[in-house]
């Protein structure tokens, strides 16, 4: 006879109506209404506005940037994780509360902070400016943003899987003669790896969609220097709303194809770790 588990909340069928229509109210609804609203946009106009010069530069920016930041989230943020897990060190504490700092500081806040550093009379700025690597106004400028929103998703996904990395399995290769790099690539990596795409591709979903911290430190030049999410708001100030819609809709089925992917690796790892 099988023993019937006790469970604090009320029964299934009561939290998953709760869940779903909460979900709908959030998320469903919204989305739903964006697309009905795109549908009555012909596929010829549709894709007229979606592949404008002005759009297709947009896009590239807004990926190409998004895709840069995600990489040096994926190494830079990996070795941040793996210090605060590792190491016991004056000011540990205080590190790991700064990594969410991008969480809990306004976007426009640190676009305007970073914009103020990297400007030529900047405190980074005035060093980086003589050098040849102007940061604020430029593409650079724009990596430099979505780096800083998505660190934290790269850190917080890698921390809990390096707290449960069992580092009796790094001694036992040390001791069997492997030298440190031999155990990072063949004990560590395949362990991590799974984990490091998960987070990838979260800081690359999360850079995808900004806008706020990105406005006042990229100069917002057409062709140049314009995300498509301000290229959004853009047409909405111009009354455009077709136009709104179609590039809203090319963002919005990239960030599905993101999440279908997040969800393929986090199966993925679920194997593997099995």
């Amino acid at each position: 006879m099988a023993v019937k588990r006790f469970n604090a909340l009320p029964g299934f069928g009561l939290t998953i109506g709760f869940t779903m229509c909460y979900l709908s109210a959030i998320v469903l609804l919204p989305v739903a209404a964006l697309v009905l609203k795109v549908v009555e946009i012909s596929w010829s106009d549709f894709w007229r506005l979606a592949t404008t010069p002005r759009a297709l530069a947009a896009y590239e920016l807004t990926f190409g940037a998004s895709l840069l930041a995600a990489l040096a989230n994926a190494v830079f943020g990996t070795l941040l994780a793996w210090v605060l897990v590792r190491y016991e060190f004056p000011g540990r504490r205080l590190i790991d509360a700064l990594v969410d700092f991008p969480f809990a500081l306004p976007t426009a806040v640190a676009g305007l902070t970073l914009a103020n550093l990297f400007a030529a009379d900047g405190w980074l700025g005035r060093f980086l400016v003589p050098l040849g690597i102007p940061g604020a106004y430029t593409r650079l400028g724009v990596v430099i943003a979505l780096t800083f929103v998505g660190m934290p998703f790269m850190v917080r996904t890698l921390q809990p899987v390096l707290e449960h990395l069992e580092r009796e399995v790094e001694e036992a290769a040390a001791t069997l003669g492997a030298g440190r790099l031999r155990t990072f690539l063949a004990v560590i990596a395949p362990t991590l790896l799974p984990t490091v795409l998960t987070g990838f591709a979260l800081a690359f979903a999360r850079a995808i969609g900004e806008y706020g911290s990105i406005v006042f430190i990229s100069g917002n030049l057409p062709f140049r220097t314009e995300i498509a999410p301000y290229l959004i708001v853009t047409r909405l100030e111009e009354y455009d709303y077709a136009g709104a819609l179609a590039l809203a809709v090319v963002l919005l089925g990239a960030s599905f194809g993101l999440l279908a992917l997040i969800n393929s690796l986090e199966q993925w790892a679920g194997h593997f770790e099995g």
